[in-house]
């Protein structure tokens, strides 16, 4: 059984996929495009020469074109908070007596339980408080 070139092009292309997969480095995904774009040439009728010329070009390139914005990308993120380190230094609404045993705040658009940071501390409805951290699924405030 004689397997076209092109075949095994695609079979390098896929066996390229599985450390992107393991190991989440996309440069493995850059070289299993490289590896497709060989297979076009292939199918085509390209010689060896322009299957590999083609193979180390269009890898060499995306690897000089995507990694700098891919680290441009993420450098520009981690400033960014979200989740629960998103709510910390909000300031929010009290609805029920905050002290140090609890209470209940409007943050975010959503009721929270709250307690006081400091445990003399209370805070009546109406009042504008300050998010410290979040306890679980308490809000300390100040």
């Amino acid at each position: 059984m004689d397997i076209d070139a092109w075949v095994w092009w695609l079979i390098g292309a896929v066996g390229l996929g599985i450390p992107l997969v393991l190991t989440a480095m996309p440069e493995f995904g850059m070289f299993a495009v490289g590896a497709v774009a060989a297979s076009a040439v292939a199918a085509l009728g390209g010689g060896i020469v322009a299957q590999v010329l083609v193979f180390v070009l269009v890898s060499v390139a995306l690897i000089a074109v995507v990694r700098p914005i891919a680290a441009r990308h993420r450098a520009g993120q981690t400033g960014q908070a979200s989740g629960i380190d998103a709510l910390k230094g909000r300031q929010a609404v009290v609805l029920e007596r905050v002290s140090a045993d609890g209470g209940r705040i409007k943050l975010a658009g959503e009721v929270w339980s709250a307690r006081s940071y400091d445990a003399d501390q209370v805070f009546e409805p109406g009042n504008k408080v300050d998010v410290i951290e979040i306890d679980g699924a308490t809000a300390v405030v100040m």
